[in-house]
């Protein structure tokens, strides 16, 4: 004897907020990041903050870095030293953020609620909207505008403005600028994983061919058993991460402060729009 059994099916979500122009996808904002920022806003520290939002302190931190970089201006002012790691604050735009966030999470929940009781034939609909779901595992992620597209015989470099003025430059094939239908002026994502990025000495990095080169002063260094992660944050503002080895931390003296290049290939870079 088969015994079936029924669920009522309600529709759940969460919030996820970006700049004018992104959908959302990085998950810029979302629940928990938001949660982040108002335990930031209360005890004025990213590591106390962490353990209230249920986050690593890496995953603090990487969260910190990805709203700063992204947005127009940046949520949370750090300071070095101090137990704890230092202290952190919000800007101005961050208590506005999450001023906004507690009103667009009340109502929020109301549309959630609403859309759960009048939806029909729920459970198809909830499989077709899975499908439409996408993460990606890239470590560097970058919004911007389209503000050049040279085409070549076999490939087209298409140039990508950030948010602060960096550029990005991607190499990508005719079907691929044609599948995503980019042109200038239109809106992408850059995805670039951090173990394609190396890091060079001012020096150093004008020898290099590859066609970006990001300057910026290195801003956290995680260093785990054979490899860290190191984070630099460009002129424009945006933060980008490099994989390295241990030995070439040591090497290359990296410390929080100094300057240095983040250099990788227009090949290497993703490129990706919203439908």
């Amino acid at each position: 004897m088969t015994t079936q059994m029924t669920q009522t099916m309600q529709v759940s979500g969460s919030l996820v907020l970006g700049p004018e122009g992104s959908d959302g996808q990085a998950g810029l904002l979302t629940d928990r990041r938001l949660a982040l920022l108002e335990h930031i806003g209360s005890c004025g520290s990213i590591s106390q903050a962490a353990k209230l939002a249920g986050l690593s302190y890496k995953g603090a931190w990487d969260a910190v870095d990805a709203m700063n970089s992204l947005f127009g201006d940046a949520l949370v002012q750090t300071t070095t030293g101090g137990k704890g790691g230092g202290g952190a604050q919000l800007t101005e735009a961050g208590i506005r953020v999450v001023d906004a966030s507690r009103v667009l999470r009340r109502e929020h929940q109301r549309f959630l609620q609403a859309a759960s009781d009048g939806i029909a034939d729920f459970d198809n609909i909830y499989t077709w909207m899975r499908r439409l779901t996408v993460k990606t595992s890239a470590r560097n992620q970058f919004f911007g505008k389209v503000v050049a597209i040279k085409q070549a015989q076999v490939n087209v470099e298409v140039t990508l403005q950030l948010t602060g003025g960096d550029q990005i430059h991607a190499v990508i094939t005719h079907d691929g600028l044609n599948e995503l239908g980019l042109q200038v002026g239109s809106e992408a994502w850059a995805l670039v994983k951090a173990s394609w990025v190396i890091l060079a000495s001012p020096e150093a990095a004008t020898g290099l061919s590859a066609r970006n080169k990001l300057g910026g002063e290195v801003t956290r260094i995680h260093q785990g058993g054979v490899n860290a992660e190191v984070s630099l944050r460009c002129a424009g503002g945006n933060v980008i991460t490099a994989t390295v080895t241990n030995d070439s931390v040591a090497e290359l003296q990296l410390a929080a402060g100094k300057t240095m290049v983040a250099v990788f290939k227009a090949s290497s870079v993703i490129l990706g729009v919203s439908e």
